[in-house]
């Protein structure tokens, strides 16, 4: 048996103002006073910490207590719940359990030595600590250059393009200049698998779904022609996903994302000259669910033996 604690405790006047009780108050009863109801309960938040064998080992609560006119005919209450594995830091989720429109798509990588162990299969991305899926963002002044490290998180649900102008001279050189846009549409990292959940986690091996990568080999970009040279241009990301569960209550899950570069031959410049070109970026979401049918139960079959001469004497 857990005691659960009190973690704080905030009064909030008639007027919505709160204030934070000190740790020595103890928790209030609700009493009458004059015309109002004091210490009522107008929310709790609960904590649960728990370690990796499911086992609670601490549970705390934050009360908000405030005060009501005795008349009022009804109160509108808020309770919330969170969970921690012990030894973890939280990480925010992006649905329970299918992705909600508008957070952020998990990604991460798999790290050397899978398949051990499993509780680290999947780590955060280096680009952020939340371990995101991530893209170009565009910048105000739309310099390629002075945007390799600007990054936004791919929001579920929301289709979006970026992009920014790059300028390549003479001098540059083919390799060089290929990895660096390559850099710039990828990032520094770019993840190997996102989560099909919102709440997946990294040791539930089966709730990743890997990146299939659509575009020309390594070999052919790093390949230099005559007088021209193989780059991308584009980077465009689909992510397809499902309803999943019940009808009434449908839950978003991923099931499958490609990520298809788009490469161009840039011909050799002469001497002294310039060429800008644009790098652009986009997500599309695509929703693959199956149509709703519904489903009946098949008729129940009765198996009925009547003796030879139940009949008689009518047959």
């Amino acid at each position: 048996q857990i005691n659960i604690t009190v973690q704080s405790i905030v009064v909030q006047s008639l007027n919505g103002m709160r204030t934070l009780l000190n740790g020595s108050d103890v928790l209030r009863l609700p009493m009458i006073l004059d015309e109002l109801c004091i210490n009522i309960v107008l929310g709790v938040s609960y904590h649960i910490t728990y370690t990796d064998a499911g086992e609670i080992i601490e549970a705390a609560a934050s009360f908000v207590l405030g005060a009501i006119n005795k008349e009022a005919l009804s109160i509108q209450q808020s309770f919330e719940i969170s969970f921690t594995q012990v030894n973890t830091k939280p990480v925010p989720l992006s649905g329970n359990p299918g992705y909600v429109v508008g957070l952020p798509i998990k990604a991460g990588f798999r790290p050397q030595g899978y398949p051990f162990p499993v509780k680290i299969l999947f780590v955060p991305l280096n680009t952020n600590k939340y371990g995101q899926l991530t893209v170009l963002r565009s910048t105000s002044n739309q310099d390629c250059l002075a945007a390799q490290e600007a990054r936004t998180p791919v929001l579920f649900g929301y289709n979006m393009i970026s992009g920014c102008k790059l300028r390549i001279t003479a001098a540059m050189k083919c390799q060089p200049l290929t990895q660096t846009i390559l850099d710039l549409l990828k990032g520094q990292s770019f993840p190997e698998y996102v989560a099909s959940f919102g709440n997946s986690q990294a040791q539930d091996v089966l709730d990743w779904v890997p990146i299939t990568h659509l575009h020309t080999s390594e070999q052919r970009i790093y390949k230099t022609f005559q007088s021209s040279c193989q780059i991308p241009i584009s980077l465009e990301i689909e992510v397809k996903w499902t309803k999943y569960g019940s009808l009434v209550n449908p839950q978003a899950r991923i099931v499958n994302v490609t990520a298809m570069i788009t490469t161009t031959t840039l011909k050799q410049l002469p001497s002294g000259r310039e060429r800008t070109i644009p790098i652009t970026s986009s997500v599309v979401f695509t929703d693959v669910s199956s149509p709703a049918e519904p489903g009946y139960k098949a008729w129940p079959t009765i198996n009925v033996k009547l003796p030879f001469d139940f009949f008689f004497p009518f047959v």
